[in-house]
């Protein structure tokens, strides 16, 4: 078998197999959308749940979900973009810079409900905050934070050293050059770590299961330490608990569709904003 014919082999495998993962995800979400596109309507989205959460709406759920996405990518983001920063260009240190790296990695390996029994142990109780949305929100950062510093860390190791170099002989200092020339090159890489975070934050059950989700509360928040309601865990209760789980199952697909969308208009908007940045950055 000659060169030529084990790279047409090899292309084609990886060709079908792009292919069968592209076909899965639009399976899946064919089945979303063909299961609960029929329960969707103006009152299901703007209503308060009714009579056990077999009728009315899911408003209350959908806005707990926006507060606690919005809550935690502003603990984690700028935490995690500063936290990239010093291991990549203050940390000089090898030994400690890697036992970081891996202390991350092993951090966003952690099950998410690790992260939620020690988001109550800490937040909930030893700081006091209660089942709110500023522990959920806290608990789910902590979730987002390792793939915000590791995005960060390899966004700033691809910006080539010259870009720095021509600052320092310009007579910049390091954090005029950290923050006028490396991190808005660095930025719409950085923004995919968000997006990947955004994507995992707002679909997650266990850590709001023990922080902030309320299993039925058919009002708004008024502060940030009031409990709320969530998509993930509203799905997953009407999904297993009520009296007759079956007929309950096409508002379960319905807050699944609803779900979906949040997370896919929220990285459309992150993925518009990365593009902007990096089309900004190459006229500069």
């Amino acid at each position: 078998m000659n060169k030529k014919l084990k790279q047409s082999i090899a292309f084609a495998t990886f060709r079908l197999l792009g292919f069968l993962v592209v076909g899965v995800l639009f399976y899946i979400l064919g089945f979303i959308v063909y299961n609960g596109a029929g329960v969707i309507s103006w009152e299901f989205l703007t209503a308060s749940p009714e009579e056990g959460m077999s009728a009315g709406g899911i408003f209350p759920a959908i806005v707990g979900t926006l507060c606690l996405v919005a809550g935690s990518v502003a603990i984690a983001f700028p935490v995690g973009v500063m936290s990239g920063i010093y291991i990549h260009e203050y940390l000089r240190n090898k030994w400690v810079a890697r036992v970081i790296r891996v202390m991350t990695n092993n951090l966003g390996g952690i099950p998410s409900i690790v992260f939620g029994l020690f988001g109550m142990a800490l937040f909930v109780q030893a700081f006091g905050f209660g089942d709110s949305i500023l522990a959920g929100s806290f608990t789910l950062a902590l979730l987002a934070l390792p793939l915000v510093i590791r995005t960060t860390e390899e966004a700033l190791k691809a910006i080539p050293g010259s870009y720095r170099a021509g600052s320092y002989a310009l007579g910049a200092g390091k954090l005029q050059t950290i923050f006028r020339v490396t991190l808005p090159v660095a930025m719409p890489n950085i923004l995919t770590g968000l997006i990947l975070s955004v994507g995992r934050v707002s679909g997650e059950t266990a850590p709001i299961l023990f922080t902030v989700a309320a299993y039925f509360l058919p009002r708004l928040p008024s502060g940030i330490f009031d409990q709320v309601m969530a998509l993930p865990y509203h799905l997953y209760v009407i999904a297993t608990s009520g009296t007759d789980i079956e007929a309950s199952r096409p508002m379960a697909y319905g807050t699944a569709l609803v779900l979906v969308a949040i997370v896919l208009v929220m990285n459309l908007l992150a993925t518009a904003t990365r593009l902007r940045l990096g089309k900004k950055t190459k006229m500069d």
